[in-house]
């Protein structure tokens, strides 16, 4: 892995010192834009039945959840 010599690494650190955050009027920024993007809201039923399948195949929600995606978009084809 390649390492950053004291140099950029000195470059680095004043970059992020000295750089003011870009944030929106109410605070919420690039990062909260993003993720608020992405969440979705479930109920507790279907959260319990989404961590019992992934507990029980071994996989990450996001990854049961790609997984049925895939399998109604594979079968409506």
């Amino acid at each position: 892995m390649a390492r950053m010599t004291e140099e950029e690494a000195f470059e680095l650190d004043k970059r992020w010192t000295e750089t003011t955050p870009d944030v929106g009027p109410n605070g919420s920024g690039f990062i909260v834009r993003r993720r608020a993007a992405r969440m979705v809201t479930i109920d507790g039923f279907s959260a319990n039945y989404l961590f019992s399948k992934a507990i029980a195949g071994h996989k990450t929600p996001a990854d049961v959840i790609s997984d049925m995606i895939q399998e109604k978009l594979a079968a409506s084809q």
